[in-house]
């Protein structure tokens, strides 16, 4: 690389890294526990479990009445609409029903019901309680809405750039050392630039992934505007004009029709008429696998909510299946108690990369500083030899 190239790729690297450091290193102290939440929850007391059946009950469990379910739920908040229910992959036991003063209410009532019984267990804390509730916001838009999320995914684009440029430096930087070299017994500074090397190197992979699946997270708002006004519109185009459901048809039966449409698959969660995942018209049903992975794909059924018939069902399009998988893939919450452990070291070796930048950083422009006053401590005898320097010069 020719040493204008490298003070090219310096440049992008310590600029792209500044810029995003302080950023990057909130998202992985507030991701940290997120990998966690269910843990956390359930050690906080926040964590919702269904209560125990008899043993003849626990068998054969039974499934209640869908309709009933919510009609539990809404016993609860009378003059509150409906908006999402949802069960857990791991947990079905419970239904999770949500009700709001509108079909977009933020400051939603989650309410967690017995599924086999009918029976209101609890109403959980709002997103896991304060502290967990904190984590989210600040790890998703700073309590800034849709402007804090771009404003998210703009630092974790530059990220990327970081770790790429941060890639093309580590090529020539190593050329003369063996992989995994901490030089010790020298400067403080030059130890702390041979780990950030390492680790950065080490958790390259992860870091693109997480990088790349957390920029494209902070899509989301924009890209379901999106789908809603193509492929949703489309889909609704038959009610142009036309007025809003003066009832709604069974719930129940509406998921039970949707499970008949798609064999070995099960509910993950309904979308009510004038939710975003949803239309005026319609509920969302919609469907997902059995497992770990396949349990984040989801397949939409649309039914009219009037009617109670299916009215359309298609894959959903390529960028909404892109943020589906890039959820899991973020938080590692898909493989268990080992990916979530591998998840938090990684994230744990990366703030140490991030926070190694900046003390660099810090040292480098102290370093130059001292430099610079060298430099001016020495003017004044450069300027005293110049005079002799030019008489014997004349001499000659």
């Amino acid at each position: 690389m020719s040493s204008h190239s490298l003070r090219r790729w310096s440049w992008i690297h310590k600029w792209s890294s500044l810029v995003c450091t302080v950023f990057m290193l909130l998202l992985c102290l507030t991701g940290l526990p997120l990998i966690y939440h269910h843990e956390i929850g359930h050690l906080l007391g926040n964590d919702v479990e269904a209560p125990a059946l008899s043993s003849e009950l626990a068998a054969n469990p039974p499934r209640a009445n869908i309709d009933e379910v919510i009609g539990a739920a809404r016993a609860l908040y009378p003059n509150k609409l409906t908006m999402y229910i949802s069960q857990e992959i791991d947990e079905p036991a419970i239904w999770n029903v949500t009700l709001g003063d509108t079909p977009n209410d933020e400051h939603y009532k989650p309410i967690a019901v017995d599924a086999r019984t009918a029976k209101v267990i609890v109403e959980p804390a709002f997103e896991g309680g304060a502290f967990m509730s904190t984590m989210f916001r600040l790890h998703v838009d700073l309590f800034a809405g849709l402007p804090g999320k771009l404003f998210l995914g703009f630092m974790g684009l530059l990220l990327l750039v970081a770790i790429v440029s941060g890639v093309v430096l580590y090529a020539p930087f190593m050329r003369k050392l063996d992989f995994g070299t901490v030089r010790h017994g020298r400067t403080e500074r030059l130890k702390w630039l041979d780990l950030h090397n390492l680790l950065g190197i080490v958790t390259l992979v992860w870091a693109l992934v997480v990088g790349a699946t957390g920029m494209v997270n902070t899509w989301a708002d924009v890209l379901l505007k999106y789908w809603q006004a193509t492929e949703i519109a489309d889909m609704l185009a038959p009610y142009k004009g036309a007025p809003p459901p003066a009832t709604l048809a069974s719930m129940d039966a509406a998921v039970k029709l949707a499970e008949r449409v798609s064999p070995g698959m099960q509910v993950g969660f309904v979308a009510f008429p004038g939710t975003p995942f949803a239309s005026p018209h319609h509920y969302g049903v919609y469907m997902r696998g059995n497992e770990a992975f396949s349990s984040r794909l989801y397949k939409p059924v649309l039914i009219d909510a009037q009617t109670g018939a299916i009215t359309d069902q298609r894959e959903l399009p390529w960028y909404l299946t892109a943020l589906l998988i890039s959820q899991p893939l973020h938080f590692g919450d898909y493989g268990g108690g080992w990916m979530k452990l591998l998840w938090a070291l990684l994230d744990v070796a990366t703030i140490v990369v991030l926070g190694s930048g900046l003390y660099l950083w810090v040292q480098r422009g102290r370093a130059v500083k001292r430099h610079a006053q060298a430099v001016a401590q020495q003017t004044p005898e450069i300027k005293q030899a110049a005079p002799a320097l030019a008489r014997s010069g004349e001499g000659r």
